[in-house]
C-alpha cells in the first residue's frame, strides 16, 4: 500500500508541496478553506461580472524564474506568460519616467549619464549568472554553496541597506529613485542591513526573465499547478477549513501551508511548550492596503513611458520612498505612501472588454492598520497621472483585516508570512519540521520566504520525504 499525505492549503506552496509528494508516489489530498484554489494567487470577478481582477499577487517575476516551476509542464496545462515592452516604469515629478527594460544597456541609457557605467557594472554579473544565483538563493541556507564566488559577489551588495546601496552606487536622482522603489519590495526598514537584497534580485530578474503576468490572471498559475497535480493522481477538497489537526484522517505525512501562529491554533494541545513559546514570539511585518479599480480608459500617465510597462512604481524620489517605508516600520501611516501598481489589461485583453481597464495597487501600512488609505493611494497615482480619479468606474478595497479574512495566512495584512530582517535572511527562525511526528510547515514563513515561486513547498516536501523514508 502506498503512503498517504495531506496538505493543508492550496496556495502556490501548498500545491508545490503536493506535487512534490505526488511525484514521489504518495497518495496526496489537499484541503482548501475556500471554494476556489490558489490562496493569494487567484483571480475573481470582484468588481464586476466579466471583469477579471487578481485577488492577491498580480505580477510574477519569481514565478517565471522559479527553478521548481520551470521543471513542471505548466504551459501544457494552459499557463501563458505575457511581457510588456518595458519591464517596469518609475515616474518622476519632472514628467519623465525611469524605464527598466530586459536590456541592461537600454535601461542604463535612461538613467543619469553619470550612472550608466555604474549600473552596468552592478547588474551585468547578477544578470549573466541569474539562473545560478536564483537556484543558490532558493536553496539558502544550504552550505556549502555550489557557486561561492557568484554568491559572494551578490552578498557584498545585498548586505547593504537599500538606501545605502543606492547612494553608494549611484550619483543621480533617477537611478537612486528607481532602486529605492526596487528596495521597497523587501518590506524592511530601508536603512537596515540587507534591505537591498530583494531589490537586487528583482532588478536582475527584470533583465534575465522580465516581470510577466499570466494571461487570464493569477488564477491561471494555480489552475495549471492543480491540473498537473491531478494528472499525478492528486485530490483536492475545497470549502473545508481545518481547525484542528485531529479532525484529519490518518496519514503518513502532513504538510501545512500556514504560518506558525495558525499551526499553534490547530495543534496547541500536542505541541511542546518550548515550540509554543517560540511561535508566540514570532513576529509579523507591516500590512498591506490594496485596491482594485475598474477604469474607463488607460491610465493617463504624464510620462508616456509608463504606458509601456505592466508594473509602475509610484513614489517619486528616493528620499520620499525611504521616508514612506520607514514610517510604516515605525508604526506610522505615511501621507504619501509608496504604491506598487499594475495595469494588466493594457497587455492582456482577456481581463475585460476594450472599453474598460483593470488596474491594481497596494501600499504598505502598519501591522493590522484600520486607516483607510484610498484617498492617499489615489492621490499618489493622480500626481503622476492627472485625470486618473475621474476615470474610476468602480473599486474594491481590501484593508489588512479584509486580506486576513480572505486568506488567514495574511495575518494583520502581512503578505510575507512574517517580518523580514537581516537575521531572518541569514538564519531562518522557522524550519519545515515541527515537533509533531511527520508534520511539516511549507508556507512562506519557511525558507526561502515570500513570493509566488513554490520553493517553500517544494523544499518542505523534499524534507518530509527524506524524513519518512530514512
Amino acid at each position: 500500500m502506498s503512503q498517504t499525505a495531506i496538505v493543508i492549503g492550496s496556495g502556490p506552496n501548498g500545491l508545490a508541496a503536493a506535487i512534490g509528494l505526488a511525484k514521489a508516489g504518495l497518495e496526496v489530498t489537499v484541503y482548501e478553506k475556500n471554494a476556489v484554489i490558489g490562496g493569494a494567487c487567484r483571480s475573481d470577478e470582484i468588481i464586476q461580472k466579466g471583469v477579471i481582477n487578481d485577488v492577491g499577487s498580480a505580477v510574477h517575476p519569481m514565478a517565471a524564474a522559479s527553478p521548481f516551476f520551470k521543471s513542471l509542464p505548466l504551459s501544457y496545462y494552459g499557463l501563458k506568460w505575457i511581457h510588456s515592452p518595458a519591464v517596469m516604469a518609475h515616474p518622476l515629478d519632472d514628467g519623465t519616467a525611469v524605464s527598466v527594460y530586459k536590456s541592461i544597456e537600454e535601461t542604463a541609457s535612461n538613467l543619469d549619464v553619470i550612472d550608466n557605467k555604474s549600473y552596468r557594472k552592478l547588474m551585468e554579473p547578477l544578470t549573466n549568472n541569474f539562473q545560478i544565483l536564483i537556484e543558490e538563493i532558493m536553496n539558502f541556507p544550504r552550505i556549502p554553496w555550489r557557486h561561492p564566488f557568484i554568491m559572494m559577489n551578490f552578498g557584498l551588495n545585498a548586505l547593504l541597506s537599500a538606501r545605502g546601496l543606492a547612494e553608494l552606487k549611484f550619483k543621480g536622482n533617477r537611478a537612486r529613485a528607481f532602486f529605492a522603489g526596487m528596495g521597497a519590495h523587501s518590506i524592511m526598514n530601508m536603512n537596515k542591513a540587507a534591505s537591498s537584497a530583494s531589490g537586487l534580485m528583482l532588478a536582475a530578474a527584470a533583465h534575465a526573465n522580465g516581470w510577466p503576468i499570466p494571461q487570464g490572471g493569477a488564477q491561471k498559475i494555480s489552475d495549471a499547478l492543480t491540473a498537473y497535480f491531478k494528472a499525478l493522481g492528486g485530490k483536492i477538497i475545497t470549502e473545508t477549513e481545518i481547525v484542528n489537526l485531529a479532525d484529519l484522517p490518518d496519514n503518513d505525512v502532513l504538510l501545512a501551508d500556514v504560518t506558525p501562529v495558525q499551526l499553534l491554533k490547530m495543534a496547541a494541545s500536542k505541541l511542546p511548550d518550548n515550540y509554543k513559546n517560540k511561535v508566540k514570539k514570532y513576529k509579523y511585518g507591516p500590512g498591506v492596503f490594496k485596491i482594485d479599480w475598474l477604469i474607463n480608459k488607460p491610465v493617463p500617465w504624464t510620462a508616456k513611458e509608463c504606458s509601456n510597462a505592466i508594473t509602475v512604481h509610484i513614489g517619486g524620489s528616493m528620499e520620499e520612498i525611504v521616508m514612506a517605508e520607514n514610517e510604516v516600520h515605525d508604526g506610522r501611516t505615511p501621507e504619501k505612501p509608496f504604491v506598487f501598481f499594475a495595469q494588466p489589461s493594457l497587455f492582456d485583453t482577456t481581463r475585460t472588454d476594450a472599453n474598460q481597464h483593470v488596474v491594481w495597487g497596494y501600499c504598505h501600512v502598519p501591522f493590522n492598520s484600520n486607516i483607510d488609505m484610498t484617498e492617499r493611494i489615489e492621490s499618489q497615482i493622480e500626481r503622476f497621472a492627472p485625470g486618473f480619479k475621474e476615470s474610476i468606474i468602480a473599486r474594491n478595497i481590501m484593508c489588512p483585516s479584509d486580506l486576513e479574512e480572505d486568506n488567514p495566512n495574511l495575518i494583520g495584512g502581512d503578505i510575507s508570512g512574517g517580518s523580514q530582517s537581516f537575521k531572518k535572511l541569514v538564519i531562518p527562525s522557522i524550519s519545515y519540521k515541527t515537533p509533531l511526528e511527520n508534520v511539516f510547515l511549507c508556507s512562506s514563513s519557511t525558507p526561502p520566504g515570500a513570493g509566488v515561486h513554490g520553493m517553500c513547498g517544494y523544499r518542505a516536501a523534499q524534507a518530509a520525504l527524506k524524513h519518512i523514508n530514512k
